[in-house]
Order: C-alpha cells, then structure tokens, then sequence
C-alpha cells in the first residue's frame, strides 16, 4: 500500500464587523473550486462569540478554516417565528419545487462540494462525490413524498368512512396531518452532507423549519449546503446552520434537547451521547430520531460466493477508512472456507492506496482525529496480545493514517470485537453451525447493521428474520438508499429516516370529528 501525504489548502475566516461574519478563501483554494462563494458565511448576531478552528485530517496540526460560532438561543427564536409562514403560509407544491432546486443546485456543484468535504473529513474524492450525489437523492425522494395525499400535503385530511361512533353523535372522522413544528437535526462528521439532507428533506418537506448542527469537525459542508439552500428560495429563517466549536458542543446540545420551542429532535452519533440527548429530552417529551453507534456482524456461510462475499467485505469494511455506523466490525466465517476468504480479503486488502483525501487515486484516507487512530492502535494491540494473529498491517502510519489490518484467531472477548471500532481493521472468528453464528452475531447491546453471504435462498430469509438489527445485507456490503427506512434496533437508536416512514417522523396526526 501507498501513504501519500496531503496537499496544503488553507481556508481563513474574517470578522468583517462586531455583528457580521464572513468567509475569505485563500489563494489555494480559490484555485480548487469553481465557486468560492460557497463558502461565504455571513450571519447576523447580537453578540460576539468565539471561533473555533477546522483541522485537515491528513495533515494533522493544519488548519483548514476558523468557524465563527453562531448563537444557538437566537437561532431558535428565529426558527420559532418562522414556522407559522413556512408551515401554514406555503404549499406541498411550493416546498416541493425549493427541495427539487436545492438538489439540482447540489448537483451542479458537485465537484467542488466533494472537495470541500475531502478537505475537512478526509475521505477520497470518489468517496465524497459518491455521497454529494446521495445527498441529493434525499431531496429529490422528499421533494416528492411531500405533494403526496400521504405525505405533508400542507395538512390534507383524510376521511374516514361515515361514522357512527357507539353513544355518540354522528358525523365524519378526520385524520389531519401537520408539521411536528421547530426541529433540530445534529449531523456527525463522517456523512457531513448526506446526513443534513436525510433531516432537512424530510423536515422541510413536511412544513417544519430547521436547525441544523454539524459536526464541529466539519461544519464547512454544512455552511455550503446551506448557501445553495439559500440560493434555493429556501428563507434563512427556515433552514439554518448553528456552527460550535467542540467545547461549546455539550451546552448547545442541551440547549436543543431542552428548549420548549423545539418539538423534535434527531441525532446521528455514539450511543453515549443519544442517550444523554434522550434524557435531556424528556423534560419536554420531545419527538426523538436517533441514529446511534453499531457493531455490525459480517457472516459469510459455507455455501458463499468467495469472491462475492470478499468485494462486499471491502465495500462494508473501509469505506471512509471504517468510520462509519454501518462498517461490518465483526467476521464471522465458517471453518470450512475461513482460509480461502482470509487469503482473498488479504490480497485485495494490499491494493489499497492510503493518503490524502484529495489525491486522485487514493483509496483510503485518514482517521478523523489522532485521538481516533490512537485508539484503534490501542485495540489491535491488545487483541494480539490475547491472541490474535495479525495477518496484515496492524500498524498506524504517520499522522492519523492507519495500516488497513486483518486479524485471525480473536476472542470474541476482545475489546475490539465487543465494541465498535470506528477504523481500518478486519478482526475475524470461525464458526461451525448456523446458530452458532447466529447467536454471536446477536450477543451485542447495539443492533444497527448487518450483512451475511450465502447462496441458500432458505437461509437468506430465515437468518435475515433472527438477526437483532434494523438493517440486513444479503450478499451486499451497501446497502443504504433514500427508498429504504434507515435505523437500528436496541441500543442503536429510535425510529425510521429515509423512505415515507422518514416523512412520518415530522408530522403529527390530529383527530377532528365534525358533527353531521
């Protein structure tokens, strides 16, 4: 494998005034997109807050950007005042064409949006063009569903047949569907666009305004959607973006899980932080989506396709270098083609290009932060020291690079099998009989995804019906679409995003009975 190291882009913010904030591009970047004016970021405040810096993950120590901070209290009121003309004052119709505009103005812009989310996450450039154009497919999917009689509809009721309900008054009941209200949707840094867009499209579909908060590590994703967002005809009051830095991060987020003007919240992140937002919510019982951490198994049984089941390992395995919910963090293989699978995923495993993000034919980037790769080495190293064999790198590279690493002969004890690993590394165990696997894959608190290969149609339906997860891939490493309902069982998390059920979580059924 290859480490390249990165090319330096530096991105500098001005504070142009007390109460105004703008963003001025270096020369290196301006030289990189086509539209520096993506970038922009002028906000109004009533008061002076900090700035925080944007770090390139492949090149640690350099700063990217300076983010000023944004009041979250005041983004609040003025989402609060906004609701009543975006929800009651706008059609189905006419929210439908700002989501069709936003996303064809994504799409025109795509090359210089995967840039800029190279830039700040780190992920190769075909890796973040594949998630632009994803992104915009939320869009495009809700800018539908929204005009639908089952969608929002700006409040279309549905009748039922003439009642006669027993001891009561005749008459028509009515189901009335309305926007939950004022929303905050807080993203995570490994899908900076396409996790805003699987919240706002929905949200915004339905008639709810919108607070977005990214990830402090990547917030420059967030600030370019939203000037297209801008440029859409979406008003600022409506959909708005709260950038923080990491310290502030905790407040801002108890802000949003307790303010009594927000009616629904949806996260995507840890398990530990999900259930602090869960609790912080129940003070005023607000709607919850949450999307949280997972540990998926990858089963491959005697019957597989090798080199099927291989391809769809590396798909699942180090897509944005393993730093994702639904990366498989468990093997399972059965003894009978443990060694050939081993032996193939090894090879294919050597053709992978580490380096920076933004050089071309890179094929895995950088871990997000250097606390990241500090404990991914932690792990491997002591999964060997109980056992494991390494059969493949096992070793961090400079900066927050990682060797992509195959492990033989763990224990299902390790720490890097009972828990999520978030990097680059294969830890593999044998098994004998389907239920055995089965009842390994299931010993896990989270249940987000799934994979397992095989060519018995019996056992496709059998084992994808007993496996504890929200998500199952049969023969598939991804598996994600803006057509399928997306979430986890157990500890990974509360309700549905993508699909009409992602619609359904931002509105609210009202019951009127009108006598006849």
């Amino acid at each position: 494998m290859v480490l390249r190291t990165a090319s330096r882009l530096v991105v500098s913010f001005a504070i142009t005034s007390r109460n105004a904030r703008s963003l001025t591009t270096g020369s290196t970047v301006v030289s990189r997109l086509n539209d520096s004016s993506l970038l922009d970021w002028n906000k109004e405040s009533s008061s002076s807050l900090t700035s925080f810096p944007v770090f390139d993950p492949a090149s640690p120590g350099t700063v990217l950007a300076e983010v000023q901070s944004v009041d979250a209290a005041e983004a609040i009121e003025k989402s609060k005042d906004a609701l009543a003309s975006w929800r009651d004052d706008t059609t189905a119709s006419f929210r439908s064409t700002c989501l069709s505009e936003w996303s064809r103005l994504v799409k025109s812009n795509s090359e210089d949006l995967a840039i800029i989310m190279t830039l700040e996450s780190g992920k190769p450039l075909a890796e973040s063009k594949g998630e632009v154009n994803y992104a915009a497919t939320f869009l495009d999917y809700y800018a539908a569903e929204a005009i639908r009689p089952t969608g929002a509809g700006g409040g279309f009721m549905v009748p039922s047949p003439f009642a006669t309900p027993s001891g009561g008054p005749k008459g028509n009941v009515l189901a009335v569907q309305q926007a939950v209200g004022v929303c905050a949707l807080i993203a995570p840094w490994n899908f900076p666009m396409a996790m805003i867009t699987r919240k706002a499209g929905p949200a915004l579909a339905a008639g709810c305004t919108a607070i977005v908060k990214p990830s402090e590590l990547t917030p420059l994703s967030a600030i370019a959607l939203d000037n297209l967002a801008k440029q859409a005809g979406i008003p600022s009051d409506v959909f708005q973006v709260v950038t923080v830095s990491t310290e502030e991060t905790p407040s801002v987020g108890e802000l949003l899980a307790t303010s009594p003007h927000i009616q629904k919240l949806s996260f995507t992140g840890s398990t530990r932080v999900g259930k602090l937002l869960m609790k912080q919510s129940s003070e005023t019982v607000k709607r919850l989506s949450l999307e949280l951490g997972g540990n998926a198994p990858f089963v491959v049984f005697e019957d597989a396709d090798i080199d099927q089941a291989v391809t769809a390992a590396m798909a699942s395995k180090f897509r944005n270098a393993g730093q994702t919910c639904v990366c498989a963090d468990r093997f399972l293989v059965h003894s009978s083609v443990h060694d050939i699978f081993v032996e193939k995923l090894v090879e294919k495993t050597k053709a992978i290009k580490v380096g920076a993000g933004i050089e071309a034919d890179t094929t895995m980037g950088p871990l997000i932060t250097l606390q990241a790769a500090d404990s991914v080495l932690e792990k491997v190293r002591a999964a060997i020291e109980e056992g494991a064999t390494c059969e493949l790198g096992g070793n961090r590279l400079d900066g927050q690079f990682f060797e992509p690493t195959i492990l033989t002969h763990v224990s299902t004890e390790s720490d890097i099998w009972k828990t999520e690993s978030f990097g680059p590394v294969v830890p593999v165990v044998k098994f004998e009989t389907e239920e055995e696997a089965l009842t390994i894959a299931n010993d896990s608190s989270v249940g987000l995804a799934s994979y397992f290969c095989t060519e018995n149609l019996s056992r496709v339906f059998r084992f994808s019906n007993s496996l504890e997860a929200g998500l199952v891939g049969v023969n598939e490493g991804i598996i994600s679409s803006c057509v399928a309902p997306f979430g986890g069982v157990k500890e990974s998390g509360l309700g549905r995003e993508g699909s009409h059920l992602g619609l359904a979580e931002y509105l609210e059924t009202k019951y009127v009975f009108i006598n006849s």
